[in-house]
């Protein structure tokens, strides 16, 4: 079967939460989202899913357990989430900024404000979801960190498993934890990723393709998950 873009792409966010362990899985946006119940029900079995507000859920939806605000402020602060968060800018470092576009005293463009991103970046895994990979995103120093990458980050459970993007995979297993080229979805080219990232990608001598989905994760994505076909507005045909 023709497996599209968007179906690579939740592979590849599905793979960020690989041998994860009973952590509680934070995906934001859909191709996260489904990346997240895929893992579950495939590979990462104990990942714990929550409906965003207060409420531990199953692979149907329904609730299976309380998640009090207390208890998930402990979780918070203490690496047992592995959070998937978007970037309006992402640098080599992994520093990301959703706050605003332009110097801080005087902005162009204002976003989100940086929300959470700190306190997720040094205390939990984070890795990220692109849905445009452009130079606009993949730039060489963000107007202002929101996220903490490798050169900024202090304490124990800074991590930056992985980034995705619809072009690619990517991570931070370099001798200086700056961003790597890890593999590249069929039909993209390393050309073609170069020439959309904004700063210099180290890359392996020979880049592989993100890895091919099972027939029975195709399955469960297209039957499943999102039988509506969400992912493909995400991430369009090309």
């Amino acid at each position: 079967m023709s497996v599209s873009r968007a179906e690579y792409c939740v592979i590849a966010c599905a793979e960020a939460w690989r041998d994860n362990g009973e952590v509680l899985a934070s995906p934001m946006g859909l191709v996260p989202s489904f990346g997240a119940r895929l893992a579950k029900r495939t590979f990462s079995p104990d990942l714990l899913l929550t409906d965003g507000e207060a409420l531990l859920v199953g692979l149907d939806g329904e609730p299976e357990g309380w998640l009090p605000y207390r208890r998930h402020l402990t979780m918070v602060t203490g690496g047992r989430r592995h959070v998937m968060m978007g970037a309006s800018q992402i640098d080599r470092h992994g520093n990301q900024n959703i706050s605003c576009i332009g110097a801080w005293e005087r902005p162009s463009r204002q976003l989100l404000g940086v929300r959470g991103a700190p306190v997720n970046t040094l205390n939990n895994p984070v890795s990220y979801w692109i849905p445009r990979h452009s130079t606009r995103v993949f730039v060489e120093r963000v107007d202002m960190v929101s996220g903490v990458g490798y050169d900024r980050a202090v304490g124990p459970y800074h991590r930056l498993p992985r980034v995705v993007s619809d072009l690619g995979v990517f991570d931070f297993d370099t001798p200086d934890r700056t961003m790597r080229l890890a593999s590249v979805h069929p039909g993209v080219t390393v050309d073609e990723v170069r020439a959309a990232t904004g700063f210099g990608l180290a890359t392996a001598d020979a880049v592989p393709y993100t890895r091919e989905p099972t027939a029975e994760e195709l399955r469960l994505i297209r039957e499943v998950i999102d039988p509506k076909g969400l992912r493909e507005r995400e991430v369009p045909a090309r």
